[in-house]
């Protein structure tokens, strides 16, 4: 099968591919590897723009992409833009150490040698010494319930320029609708719209990722909310982007603890979202 039948980009080594077994052996491709591929290459499309607006220096861009698994886009991210810019480096951080072997394992036979896999979490990476103090870029695909938090939290002590997030399995803030419901049911009718067990999970998700947004405005951020690929593809499909702007607002701030009190939420606020306090 040739790479226009895949829809591949220039220059994308098919190779990689079969050793990521996206591909088969003979180049063939099942649907879902199909949709796999189609998201990861979307959002190097959205990523690959942030890196060029990036300063030039000479150690190269640097990228972090938290809740790894496979390396799927950090491969890809290597493939198409770092080995031919001929520096910058990628950190794979990652907690299950089977994958992060392989993903070693799989950098050093392509010669990756600038590709770095740490078997650690999201919540410890910050303090991690075997990352840079700053990182340029902060990814997070698929990273599940509050390992998206951990980037975000882990992006703002790195001072990253750019957040790249697709959310997902948000649970945290919907079990705290579900502790709080029936008081909530008694003072305001807006309980109607977490009471039902569906609509409790999904407006859990929605108001996290929403508090997420303004937490990232909060903190000096200009955001921009938009989908990874159409829902036939994906159901986890929200796709955050973060750029620094350095000028913390105090107005999404103060929505935020607006949004937490209506909801019952304000014990969220030290634990999630540290940083409004520094804007207090």
């Amino acid at each position: 099968m040739s790479g226009d039948a895949l829809d591949l980009r220039p220059g994308q080594s098919v190779e990689l591919l079969k050793e990521l077994h996206i591909l088969t052996r003979e180049g063939r491709i099942n649907q879902d590897s199909r949709r796999k591929l189609k998201q990861v290459l979307h959002l190097y499309g959205f990523i690959e723009k942030l890196l060029k607006e990036l300063p030039d220096s000479d150690a190269g861009p640097t990228l972090a992409d938290h809740g790894a698994g496979k390396s799927y886009l950090g491969f890809i991210l290597y493939d198409l833009y770092f080995k031919q810019l001929g520096k910058g480096t990628i950190y794979g951080v990652e907690t299950r150490a089977e994958l992060v072997d392989k993903s070693r394992a799989l950098a050093a036979r392509l010669g990756f040698d600038r590709m770095k896999f740490l078997n650690i979490s999201a919540a410890a990476a910050s303090q991690d010494v075997a990352l840079p103090d700053h990182i340029d870029v902060v990814t997070a695909l698929h990273a599940c319930d509050t390992a998206t938090d951990d980037a975000i939290d882990f992006g703002l002590r790195k001072h990253a320029r750019h957040l790249v997030l697709v959310p997902c399995c948000q649970a945290e803030l919907a079990a705290s609708l579900r502790q709080n419901k029936a008081l909530a049911l008694s003072r305001t009718p807006l309980a109607e719209l977490w009471r039902h067990p569906l609509h409790t999970r999904e407006m859990g998700s929605q108001l996290t990722n929403v508090l997420r947004c303004l937490y990232l405005e909060a903190c000096g951020y200009q955001v921009t909310v938009t989908e990874l690929v159409g829902w036939e593809h994906s159901m986890k499909n929200e796709l955050i982007l973060a750029r620094w702007t350095g000028q913390r607002k105090r107005a999404p701030a103060d929505r935020m603890r607006a949004l937490l009190g209506e909801f019952g939420l304000e014990a969220l606020e030290a634990i999630r979202y540290p940083a409004l306090k520094l804007g207090s």
